[in-house]
């Protein structure tokens, strides 16, 4: 089953988005078109950070079952899973089970492109630490996605 890969109505662009230095920040998302709460709104980062502490936890637990000792085994098998379960759904089961999923934002490359590129800056775990006002991380910046809630 593809994941709905509606956008939100708007990617941050334009002048409606750089607005001016003295215009008032409002909520996250807001420069998005997003709504302020409920569905296709921006999440905390308390679940976000949740959702990835639970996919770090099952990836490291699925990279015990592998039959081989390396040290960076448990970071690929969260990034396979990412990968494949981002592209396929949108989310991951830790994602899922916090109620987040991803979406793009605007004209990019392809959906498979787009979280290949943020699944990589996000091993590499200083992008996540580094967010705009609307709480969208490096990661999602250079992605050209956004986390909403289901």
């Amino acid at each position: 089953m593809a994941h709905d890969r509606r956008r939100p109505p708007g990617d941050g662009g334009g002048a409606e988005a750089a607005g001016s230095a003295d215009s008032e920040f409002g909520y996250r998302g807001r420069r998005l078109g997003l709504p302020e709460s409920g569905p296709r709104s921006i999440p905390g980062f308390g679940r976000r950070i949740g959702a990835i502490f639970i996919d770090w936890l099952l990836a490291v637990a699925a990279a015990q079952l592998v039959p081989l000792d390396h040290p960076l085994l448990p970071l690929g098998v969260f990034a396979l899973v990412a990968v494949v379960s981002i592209s396929l759904t949108g989310t991951t089961i830790g994602k899922r089970l916090l109620g987040v999923h991803l979406a793009p934002v605007g004209d990019g490359p392809p959906w498979a492109v787009r979280v290949l590129l943020r699944t990589l800056l996000i091993c590499l775990v200083v992008p996540p630490l580094v967010w705009d006002r609307d709480g969208r991380g490096l990661h999602d910046l250079a992605a050209r996605t956004v986390s909403l809630r289901l």
